[in-house]
Parts: C-alpha cells; sequence; structure tokens
C-alpha cells in the first residue's frame, strides 16, 4: 500500500509567511517598486529561468542573499508568478483583461512555457471584450514572439472579419510595418482591394508626413521615399481585383512608385480585358465572414448591425451573432425580374433585403419580420425596420421603425419588395412593375417609416434578400 500527501499547501504556506528566504526580487519600477522575497532551491527546482538567473556567473548577492531586479514586470504580475512557482496555483478569474495579457508575456520571459496556452485560452473564452477593444494594440505586443500563436490568430481573425475596427482609423496609420503585412497576406481580410491600397497609402504618408499628397508635385527624392517605404507591400495587393474606374483614379497616379512590368500588366488587363496572358492574378480575397454571410454586397459586419436592430440593443454584435441569414434570392444571379423575387422569397418566412444604390456606396433596404407571400395585401408588424447605410463609413448608419404598423409590408405577386403604405405612386420602399409592361423602378416616399435619407428616385445596381433564422 501507497500513501501521497498533498505538499501544495505547505509550499503555499511558505512562500506566505516570508521566513528564510534567500532571494529579494526587485519588481516594477520608480514609484511602483516592491520587495519581493523567496527561497532560491524553490526557484531552481521549478524554474530553468531561475536556475541559469541564480547561477553563480549571473547571480548578484548581497549579504549571503540573491538579488534580482524585473523593472519590467510589476510587483501584482510577479507575486502570481511566484505563488504559481511554489504550489502550482493561479486564479484567472481574478485578472482583467490586461493584467492577464501583461501575466502572459511575463510568463513567456520567466519560460513558464505550459501556462502559456492556458493563459491564452482562458483570455480568449472569457476576456473576449477586452481584446476586441483594441486587437491592434495587442497585437503590437506579441507579434513577434511565436509562443503567443493562437491569440496571434485570434487577433488577425478578428481584424480580418471586421477590419472597420482597424483601417480607417488612425491605429491602422500608426502600425509597424511587419503587423502590416502579416495582414495584408491574409486571404480572409473583409475589405475591397482599393480599399485596402488607399490605407497603406494612408499609412506611407503618415510615415513620411513632409512628403506632400499631391503626387505631381513630388521630387525623385520623395518618389524614392515613397517606393522604399511600399516596396515590401506591392507583391501582397491584388491589383487586378481592383475596378478599372478605381485603378485609373487611385493606382495610376502612383505609377512611379510601382514596378513597370505591374504597370504594363494592369494596362494590358484593363484595355484588353480578353488577351491571355500568363500572369498571376492571385484569386480575390474570400473572408470567412463572407463564406458564412453569402453576399456580394455586404460583410459579416453588416450581418451584425442587423441582428442587434432586430433584437433592439444598443450595441452591435461583435460576436456570436444569434441569426442565421440564409441567403435566399439575389438579382444578378437569379434573374432581375418580380417573378423570380417571389419563386424564392414566397413563403420562407422572415426576411432582409439589401440592395445596392447604382454608382454608389449606398445600401438600402429593410427587414420583413413576416413572409412576401400575399395577393395585394397589407400586413401588421411592429418589428419592421428600413434602413441606409454607406458601405464605407459604418457611422452614417440609419434606421427607420415602423411607425404606421397597420400598413408596414406590401405583397402582391405584381411587385416586389414594398415596405409601407403606398401614396402618391410611391412607398417608403418599393421595387415597382407595372402589369403588361417591362418598366421596372425602385423609389421611395416616407409614409409608413420615417424619413432618413433615401433618396427619392434611384437606379440599383444589385439586390439581396437574406431569409433570418434564430439560433438555437
Amino acid at each position: 500500500m501507497s500513501w501521497q500527501e498533498n505538499v501544495n499547501d505547505d509550499y503555499e504556506r511558505l512562500f506566505e509567511i516570508d521566513e528564510g528566504y534567500d532571494v529579494i526580487i526587485y519588481a516594477g519600477e520608480n514609484e511602483n517598486v516592491e520587495e519581493l522575497h523567496a527561497h532560491s532551491i524553490v526557484l531552481r527546482i521549478r524554474s530553468q529561468y531561475f536556475r541559469t538567473a541564480l547561477s553563480n556567473k549571473w547571480a548578484k548577492k548581497e549579504d549571503g542573499k540573491f538579488i534580482l531586479e524585473k523593472p519590467n514586470i510589476s510587483p501584482t504580475i510577479f507575486k502570481i508568478i511566484l505563488r504559481f512557482i511554489y504550489c502550482g496555483k493561479i486564479d484567472m478569474k481574478k485578472l482583467e483583461g490586461l493584467e492577464l495579457l501583461k501575466l502572459l508575456i511575463a510568463i513567456d520571459e520567466i519560460n513558464i512555457q505550459s501556462l502559456i496556452p492556458q493563459i491564452e485560452k482562458y483570455l480568449i473564452k472569457h476576456q473576449y471584450k477586452f481584446l476586441q477593444q483594441n486587437p491592434a494594440g495587442i497585437l503590437e505586443k506579441i507579434y513577434q514572439n511565436e509562443a503567443f500563436t493562437n491569440l496571434l490568430n485570434y487577433c488577425l481573425d478578428k481584424i480580418c472579419e471586421e477590419p472597420e475596427i482597424l483601417f480607417n482609423t488612425d491605429k491602422f496609420i500608426k502600425l509597424k510595418a511587419p503587423i502590416i503585412e502579416l495582414l495584408l497576406k491574409r486571404d480572409d481580410l473583409c475589405l475591397k482591394e482599393i480599399e485596402i491600397w488607399d490605407n497603406l497609402i494612408k499609412w506611407a504618408f503618415a510615415q513620411n508626413s513632409t512628403i506632400p499628397k499631391d503626387v505631381t508635385k513630388w521630387n525623385k527624392e520623395e518618389v524614392i521615399i515613397m517606393e522604399r517605404a511600399l516596396h515590401r507591400y506591392i507583391h501582397l495587393i491584388r491589383f487586378y481585383h481592383i475596378s478599372s474606374e478605381d485603378f485609373h483614379d487611385k493606382v495610376y497616379p502612383l505609377k512611379e512608385i510601382l514596378p513597370k512590368d505591374l504597370i504594363n500588366n494592369l494596362l494590358t488587363f484593363y484595355l484588353v480585358p480578353n488577351r491571355e496572358t500568363n500572369i498571376d492574378k492571385q484569386l480575390p480575397r474570400q473572408s470567412k465572414s463572407k463564406s458564412k454571410y453569402d453576399s456580394v454586397i455586404i460583410d459579416f459586419r453588416h450581418f451584425a448591425l442587423f441582428a442587434s436592430w432586430i433584437d433592439r440593443k444598443s450595441d452591435n454584435y461583435s460576436r456570436n451573432i444569434p441569426y442565421i441569414f440564409n441567403l435566399l434570392y439575389r438579382s444578378s444571379r437569379d434573374g432581375n425580374t418580380i417573378e423570380k423575387f417571389h419563386e424564392k422569397t414566397d413563403n420562407k418566412g422572415s426576411n432582409i433585403v439589401v440592395a445596392k444604390i447604382k454608382n454608389t456606396d449606398q445600401i438600402i433596404g429593410g427587414y420583413n419580420p413576416l413572409d412576401w407571400n400575399g395577393h395585394s395585401t397589407f400586413k401588421r408588424t411592429a418589428d419592421s425596420f428600413i434602413f441606409l447605410l454607406d458601405y464605407k463609413n459604418t457611422n452614417t448608419d440609419k434606421i427607420g421603425r415602423v411607425v404606421d404598423k397597420e400598413h408596414a409590408i406590401f405583397c402582391a405577386p405584381n411587385y416586389g419588395p414594398m415596405f409601407g403604405q403606398c401614396k402618391h405612386a410611391s412607398c417608403d420602399i418599393e421595387l415597382r412593375v407595372r402589369i403588361f409592361s417591362n418598366y421596372e423602378k425602385w423609389s421611395s416616399q416616407p409614409s409608413s417609416y420615417p424619413d432618413i435619407g433615401i433618396p427619392r428616385n434611384y437606379e440599383i445596381e444589385n439586390y439581396e434578400v437574406f431569409q433570418v433564422i434564430k439560433k438555437n
């Protein structure tokens, strides 16, 4: 018969009673320095780092005691590490996100590798709000450390899924070059290629603030400076997935800083699109969000916004969206006819209509919590709404909730999606087709919903309808 006694509590008491110590650690710096005590025999047995630090070759001694200085680790964090070394205990529930991140970095420095995946896992699972607040700042702290693979991938995934939290903000232009390279290498970065290019140019100007924004005023030296600033990123931009108009307006004016063979190939691509070449055009970025939310008009952030509007939340969902959005109909794919619209959407329950206004970044649409089946009838609901979005500027989103509940939705076999009551031959939003005619139009007239600035008459490039299903 064998017997095993748990001695962890004894080692914890040894750590707490502060007697017989032979190691003095000065943790923190300036007014935050605190003197901590430990036992060299325990530190050596439990940590390779301390085995080296307390060796005769490296150790500093005064009055028979080892002296260690760790100004880059706070006293609070160092106490947590020492307690773990003594008794294997660590209570992450008592720590906030920033403290956990500091603990993770300190743990890596002191080479307690077994704890790293545990802290990463806890951060991702229980402190995701902290991670979402500043993924770029966290990347700055961890991107050079191969030990933080899980956390690094989480932050990159988050930015690629919701790039607006970083791109088009002051945070982006302050990023270090290697982090930008990490992001531009991603296939799932949920941004249009021209938006990536625009942000990269802003970043280059921010690093070289004396260079004029007007490209025509650059001298040879300024051309060379900008060429060097962007050189490492050019091959990561998927120029062949930029529209000819954007290429003409935003890329070609900067031809002096781009490789000549690239410019020549791009000119051939845009001017003679059917000519066969051996050029590697790279595949377009396919974000994980778009594979999950099948849209050619909007991306993850918009579906998250719709979900919060449906649930009447003041804050947008940024994780764990409680709805599934199934694509029912896309005009460019299924045929831009009223018959196809009803064939694909009737009797499918609640849905979101999303339409892109031609030659703009404006997106309009509405939420129908019922369905589109009906014979010239109004449907009553208090939960429908219409919206107006700017794809590039998420700060201008507008929503109008139904005010005339009796006339929220109008359904008819010879009409497309119609929100609101028709007045003066128009509704809040309608796709209208007159019987026995091919005449087709989109229009808006505030009636059953507030006026949120949707144009009165406009053309649509494409529109989609998504079935909305609540997750179990």
